[in-house]
């Protein structure tokens, strides 16, 4: 188990400091390592957080956030074929430094795009920034094993496995959801996409989320 966590700042009022206390709340989730790193984009500062914990690839190499070419990419999760997945990449030409699925999954979002999360099979979700077409990904496996939250208010894009790390955000507005409530009281739980405050959903199971910088809009599919 990792933890991930970021933002997409449009104002760039966002800082590390903000960023680290993100990632310090998910220090349960991965205790082997941790990494976050900033980028100042023209139009937008973003920030990504990962807390490790070494599985695959217990060397530095695995560290987080990774970075390919224009792609850098924070991951929680296994691929289980991954070592395929990685022979049919080196006979297109592709150089691992790394035994980590981590590296796997960026070099195939390079050479197929999208279309790479079609060869993946176990359990995972992750956030891509690419920085040539200015936008980030975030993809969540078929059978939702890994969560992913994100809150979307006032030019300021936040991501995370747990609603935790919101909190640390200074921005994050904390509002509750009066209509989630009332779905608890009567379900048990509170069903997905919905979440206990406003303005933040789950990624439902098997969805993929790209936020543009350009537009400032959200697609789901």
């Amino acid at each position: 188990m990792c933890g991930i966590c970021g933002f997409i700042d449009f104002k760039s009022n966002s800082s590390k400091v903000d960023l680290d206390k993100m990632v310090e709340s998910l220090y349960h989730r991965g205790p082997d390592d941790r990494g976050s790193e900033i980028y100042n984009l023209n139009n937008a500062a973003v920030g990504f957080g990962q807390t490790r914990l070494s599985i695959l690839d217990l060397s530095p190499s695995g560290h987080q956030p990774m970075e390919f070419k224009e792609l850098s990419i924070v991951y929680n999760g296994e691929v289980y074929n991954f070592e395929e997945i990685k022979k049919e990449l080196i006979s297109l030409g592709h150089i691992f430094k790394s035994e980590s699925d981590t590296e796997v999954i960026i070099h195939s979002f390079e050479e197929w795009g999208i279309e790479c999360v079609s060869k993946f099979i176990g359990m995972f979700a992750f956030v891509i920034l690419n920085k040539s077409t200015n936008e980030i990904t975030l993809i969540r496996d078929r059978a939702g094993v890994k969560p992913v939250f994100y809150y979307w208010k006032d030019d300021l894009f936040l991501f995370s496995s747990e609603l935790k790390a919101f909190h640390e955000h200074p921005k994050f507005v904390k509002k509750i959801n009066k209509n989630a409530i009332h779905q608890f009281m009567d379900f048990g739980y509170i069903p997905s996409p919905n979440c206990v405050f406003e303005n933040c959903k789950k990624l439902n199971p098997g969805h993929i989320l790209k936020l543009s910088f350009e537009n400032k809009e959200i697609e789901i599919t």
